[in-house]
Formats: structure tokens, C-alpha cells, sequence
């Protein structure tokens, strides 16, 4: 079952995909990147590093397309695709902060397609749902909340399961 966690920050989202993922075995992708000097980021981080089973196993990677390729028996637990496509922006250089760079379009679109052809356990993908809140003031956070956007939309369309996850509680928005 392909699953999708949507939540804004501090939403529950998180706990919530790694409370249905289970003991295990599960695979946690962390794809968050600390930031040079950004002890508040390191912090987060090290709450959700702290929170998982020693019984998991965490691959630390933005490299999802390969990784899904390579589907594990038990749960993979993607978190989150938020941090994933920074990442995969900041890649593709400045501009793509401010328009659509053909580069960046086929790494989603590279993404897209493995999460439909991910043949393991259960995925669960674990996503911000940003547009939902204040208008961002500059060009740069309104591209990037309508392309989160755009590709929670897509991936949705992928999942068999899609909950919403507002102040620690979940809403079925999907199941099949």
C-alpha cells in the first residue's frame, strides 16, 4: 500500500507516519539537510531521529528515485518530500527559485514515476501541506508552495491511502 501523510509544521504528520508504519522492519529515509549555523533545523532533526525504533534502519539521502528502485521487503517511510524538493531546487540552481527549470521538472517527474512503479512493502510518503497559510511575500516561497503542491497532487493520485493530519489529528481523505 502506498500511503501519503499531508500535515502542516508541527501538525502531527510525522508521528502519525511513523506510528502506522510499526515496528518494523521499516527503512526511514531522513531526507532534511542540516544547515551550516542553523541550530534550530539540527534540533528538529534530532527529535525525529530520536523518536525512531532501534529496530529501524535510516538511509539519510535526497536520492529517492534510486532508492525506491530498490524496494525493501518491510515499510519504507519517506520523510519527507518537503525537504526532498528543496534539495532537488537548490540542485537545479538559483533560477530554478524563481521559475520552472526543465531539470527540475524531470527530477519530479523521475520521482512520479517511481513512486508508481515502487514494487516493495508498504511506502509511506510523509509531505508539508503549505498552502494552507499565509501567502508567501517573496516570488521564491510562492514557487516553491505551488510546486509542493502540485506534487503532493500527484502523488496523491499515486496512493492507495491519503490522510490529512491537523493538530495531531488525522482525516481519511483517501482509501482504496
Amino acid at each position: 500500500m502506498r500511503t501519503l501523510v499531508l500535515g502542516g509544521a508541527r501538525s502531527g504528520k510525522s508521528v502519525f507516519a511513523e506510528d502506522i508504519a510499526g515496528p518494523g522492519p521499516v527503512v526511514y529515509v531522513a531526507t532534511a539537510r542540516p544547515w551550516p549555523g542553523d541550530q534550530d533545523f539540527a534540533e528538529r532533526i534530532a527529535i525525529h531521529a530520536g523518536r525512531r525504533p532501534d529496530s529501524w534502519t535510516t538511509e539519510d539521502t535526497t536520492d529517492l528515485v534510486e532508492l525506491l528502485g530498490t524496494p525493501v521487503p518491510g515499510t519504507m517511510l519517506v520523510d519527507d518530500l518537503g525537504t526532498w524538493l528543496t534539495t532537488a531546487t537548490d540542485r537545479c540552481g538559483v533560477s530554478a527559485w524563481e521559475q520552472e527549470v526543465p531539470a527540475l521538472t524531470a527530477r519530479i517527474r523521475a520521482l512520479t514515476t517511481a513512486v508508481a512503479a515502487y514494487e516493495g512493502g508498504d511506502l509511506i510518503l510523509v509531505s508539508p501541506e503549505v498552502g494552507m497559510g499565509v501567502i508567501p511575500e517573496h516570488r521564491s516561497g510562492r514557487v516553491f508552495r505551488d510546486r509542493i503542491g502540485t506534487l503532493n497532487q500527484e502523488i496523491a493520485g499515486l496512493c492507495d491511502r491519503v490522510v490529512l493530519v491537523v493538530a495531531g489529528q488525522a482525516l481519511e481523505l483517501k482509501r482504496f
